[in-house]
Order: structure tokens, then C-alpha cells, then sequence
């Protein structure tokens, strides 16, 4: 009897040696979850994550434990979270975003990140490249930069008379990267281009001040900073009667008017399996950071109609999602 739980005992350290590690430590594994925005923001994500997680043998309170904190859209909140997660010597650790991946990389060089969201993980610094990641860090893209491009031009396509293009943006590295896409497909397309570029939350009025009169539409460049703040965003895009695009569906269920990028609910889902690839033992440098493989139109026709756009029938019948 005791030769075979020894045996079991080994070979469940075979497979799942970071969990076993834990396990022998008198705890359960666990994941710091290290949210870019609020815990109502993040729902459909953490039960997405969750879900998939208990789908592969991890459930919550049983096989596993997840630390949730949220930054709220703040670096130095991130920051403070990231140092946490590695004082209490977490297992694993989840971030979105570029920039608050790179914080948490600052913060450990050893405990495995896995981002759900990175738009430009080369470009920015977190990843040394996409199939072989090395460092601690791995996780999926979402090539925001490189679908900033066709954001413009569905924009231009949906907005008749479209001369003045206002890029709203945030001043972190991926932020930077994404508007300058945006800004030269704009130029290709002979738009006026007009950045407005938002460090605190002051400056999102402020910005739609200087806007008067003077844009056509606006584009907003993905960043948690400006995500926590959707709600004020889109109201006063509506105030001003401004069409908008974004890089995330989110925004439409706050009266975005179109959206165009990878799933984000997806990404989390996924982001799970990888989890578990590291829990049964591979190491992060050896997963290589995954890309979509479908980008995802969305278009909110009650938006567009209570601010005189009409969105054109070619432009609708290529959505994956209408609302009406």
C-alpha cells in the first residue's frame, strides 16, 4: 500500500511538478490574477478564465487558488499589486495589457506570467520573440497594432464625409505604438489627423473640449487606463455626437459605436490552457505566445442612429455582431 501511493505520489510529480511543488508546501497552487481595470469590468473575463481552468482539473478552492486585484487602470496601482504577488510567493501570475505585463515582469524574474491581452509583445519589450518567448513571460497577442490600420479604414468606410480623425490615446509604450498605425493609415486615407493624449482623468474632458466642432470621428487606442474610464468616454463621444471605433467589443455595451479586434473573452479562456501546460511542468520560455486567428467586427446601429450615422449595408453584412 505505501509502495503504491509513493509511486502515485511520483508520478503525479511528474505531471503536474509546479503543483505538486505547491502541494508539498502545505497549499494549494496559485495564480495572482492582476486585473488592468475593476472586477465589473473583468466579470465575463474571470469566468471565462475560471471556467476553462475547471475544465482542466482546476477548480477553484479545491486544486487551485487565484488571488484577484485590480489596478483600475493605474500603473503605480499595478505596480503595488505586482510587488505583492511577489512577496506572497504566488505559483503563477495573469496580467493584460503590455504595460502592466512588463510591470510584473519588473517585479519577478522568476515566478511564470501569462498575459491574456498583449498587443505588440516583440515591439514593446515583454517577449524576445513569438515562438521561442525566453524570460519568465508568455501569452497571447492580440495584434492590436496591426489591426489599427483596418480600424481607420472600416471608420472611414462607415462615416460619410469623413475629413478630421481625432486619435485619443494613452501615453504608455503600447498605447504610442497603435496610435502611430493609426495615425498613418489616417494619412493614407488624406484625413486630417487630431491626438489627444490623456494622462489623467482630467484630461478626458478637456479633450472632448478642444474636439468642438473640430472632428468627424474618433478613435481610441486600446489601454486599461482609458477602458476604466469607457463609461465618460463614450457618453461624451454621444454628447458631442462623435462616431467611435475601438479595439474591444466592451466598448459597444457602453454606447461605443463600432469595434474591431480579437475576442478578449477568448483570450482569457485560452490564456487558461496555458496555465495548465506550466502547472503540468513546461516552463514559459518554452510556450510560444499565441496569435488570433480571427478578428471579430462589431457594430452598434442604435449608437450610430442616435448620432445621425448611417453604417453602410456592405459594412453590416461583413459584422459578426450587429446591435439593433
Amino acid at each position: 500500500m505505501r509502495r503504491r501511493a509513493f509511486i502515485k505520489g511520483l508520478c503525479a510529480a511528474a505531471m503536474c511538478p509546479l503543483a505538486a511543488r505547491a502541494q508539498q508546501a502545505g497549499k494549494l497552487p496559485t495564480i495572482g490574477f492582476l486585473g488592468g481595470t475593476t472586477a465589473a469590468q473583468s466579470s465575463q473575463y474571470t469566468t471565462a478564465f475560471s471556467q476553462r481552468l475547471r475544465e482542466r482539473g482546476w477548480v477553484e478552492g479545491r486544486t487551485i487558488t487565484i488571488e484577484y486585484r485590480w489596478a483600475e487602470g493605474r500603473t503605480e496601482r499595478a505596480a503595488e499589486i505586482a510587488a505583492e504577488f511577489a512577496r506572497l510567493k504566488v505559483d503563477l501570475i495573469l496580467t493584460s495589457g503590455n504595460e502592466y505585463s512588463l510591470v510584473a515582469k519588473q517585479a519577478t524574474s522568476t515566478i511564470p506570467i501569462v498575459f491574456a491581452i498583449a498587443g505588440d509583445p516583440v515591439g514593446t519589450g515583454l517577449v524576445a520573440s513569438l515562438a521561442r518567448p525566453n524570460g519568465n513571460a508568455t501569452g497571447l497577442s492580440n495584434q492590436l497594432t496591426d489591426a489599427a490600420g483596418k480600424r481607420v479604414e472600416m471608420l472611414h468606410e462607415a462615416v460619410s464625409g469623413l475629413h478630421r480623425l481625432a486619435i485619443m490615446t494613452d501615453v504608455n509604450p503600447l498605447s504610442t505604438l497603435e496610435r502611430a498605425e493609426a495615425e498613418a493609415a489616417a494619412k493614407a486615407l488624406r484625413l486630417e489627423v487630431l491626438t489627444l493624449e490623456i494622462r489623467q482623468v482630467q484630461d478626458i474632458e478637456l479633450g472632448f473640449d478642444t474636439l468642438k466642432d473640430r472632428a468627424d470621428a474618433l478613435y481610441v487606442t486600446n489601454s486599461a487606463f482609458l477602458a476604466t474610464n469607457r463609461l465618460r468616454i463614450t457618453t461624451l463621444a454621444l454628447t458631442s455626437r462623435l462616431p467611435t471605433m475601438f479595439g474591444s467589443r466592451d466598448w459597444l455595451d457602453v454606447g461605443g459605436m463600432m469595434s474591431y479586434g480579437a475576442n478578449f473573452a477568448d483570450r482569457y479562456r485560452r490564456s487558461a490552457d496555458i496555465f495548465d501546460k506550466i502547472l503540468r511542468g513546461t516552463k514559459p520560455a518554452d510556450i510560444p505566445v499565441e496569435q488570433p486567428t480571427k478578428f471579430d467586427l462589431a457594430v452598434n446601429l442604435i449608437t450610430a442612429k442616435a448620432i445621425g450615422v448611417d453604417i453602410p449595408a456592405t459594412l453590416r453584412t461583413r459584422a459578426d455582431e450587429v446591435i439593433e
